[in-house]
């Protein structure tokens, strides 16, 4: 066998591994940041761990990989290391759609412009969620007891997608709810489990433990239909048997939030494209899937001109939420 053929043959053995050949156009020499913009246990945070542990269990790279939490400032602080960053391909910054919402509603040093997409990897829901004692068993008899006017409702961070969703909310409801913030999903379930608030429109992940645990439950689903059928989270239940919103009187058919993945500006196409690689051979692999399954998001993957629309018209979206707020910053 000739060496032409004999590399070629090395090189398919190697992508079949799911490892980047040593003569590829540009491969990690050195550890990787996966950058969490939120505080541990929250949605963010989960993604950007399940991805560290397929890469890591599948050698996808040489390199090892750590994940740092950067919340603070609603996320802010992520976003602006990875601005600071510039031309640094050893940064991954993993986020929300914060990363283009914030910029609009708070004055932050950083715009999404001033990063490079990687991908959109999923969609999350969001559900209604109350304490496991609370006296509501629907959306409907929520808004009745909210009507009193005296409802705390707790979300990760403030004007984004938790107090976006939740001004949504008073205006479908025709309620109001004080509105308060935390670092991340899995601190306000928290707050929620010791009574410090009525109410959270968390994630599944989030609270998954604390509806296992039997200290809080899900009321209904910001979704079209009911999710997918799973396994069951507590002994008689499982997501599938979540109501929709809308079908328990509360008119808001449709909230997701997409699970993205940035790098620096001004890294090249070569390590652009070797990351969003990456991506695509995580969202392949079994433990991707039960990921999926058991955080109950929407497997989903938007790249290049696809993603660019996506947060063109989410902007558009925003915009009129914010400006019926007088969240813009002018």
């Amino acid at each position: 066998m000739g060496r032409t053929s004999t590399l070629l043959l090395s090189a398919a053995a190697t992508v079949l591994a799911g490892t980047v050949p040593a003569f590829a156009a540009w491969q990690p020499q050195k550890p990787i940041e996966f950058v969490a913009t939120a505080g541990p246990g929250g949605g963010t945070d989960n993604l950007a761990r399940a991805v560290q542990n397929i890469v890591t269990k599948y050698k996808l790279t040489e390199q090892p990989i750590v994940v740092v939490n950067k919340g603070g400032g609603s996320g802010a602080e992520g976003y602006v290391y990875g601005k600071a960053s510039a031309g640094d391909p050893y940064k991954v910054i993993f986020g929300t759609s914060n990363a283009w919402q914030q910029p609009l509603v708070s004055k932050v040093a950083f715009n999404y412009t001033d990063l490079t997409p990687i991908a959109a990897m999923a969609q999350d829901e969001f559900l209604l969620w109350v304490k496991q004692d609370a006296p509501y068993k629907t959306a409907g008899d929520y808004l009745k007891a909210a009507a009193s006017g005296e409802f705390k409702m707790g979300g990760a961070q403030s004007k984004d997608t938790d107090e976006v969703l939740t001004r949504m909310i008073e205006k479908a409801g025709q309620v109001k709810l004080t509105y308060i913030p935390f670092k991340s999903g899995a601190e306000t379930a928290v707050q929620l489990a010791g009574g410090h608030l009525d109410s959270h429109v968390n994630n599944p992940s989030e609270s998954l433990g604390q509806w296992r645990g039997g200290t809080q439950r899900p009321l209904c689903v910001f979704s079209p239909k009911r999710l997918p059928q799973g396994p069951k989270v507590t002994a008689t239940e499982g997501w599938s048997d979540v109501p929709t919103c809308a079908e328990q009187g509360l008119d808001i058919k449709q909230y997701e939030q997409p699970r993205t993945v940035w790098l620096p500006g001004k890294v090249t196409p070569d390590q652009a494209a070797f990351y969003v690689d990456l991506m695509k051979k995580v969202q392949a692999t079994p433990e991707w899937k039960d990921y999926i399954e058991k955080t109950s998001q929407v497997d989903t993957f938007l790249t290049g001109a696809e993603l660019d629309k996506f947060i063109k018209e989410d902007l558009e979206h925003v915009k009129q939420v914010a400006g019926e707020q007088g969240w813009l910053v002018k």
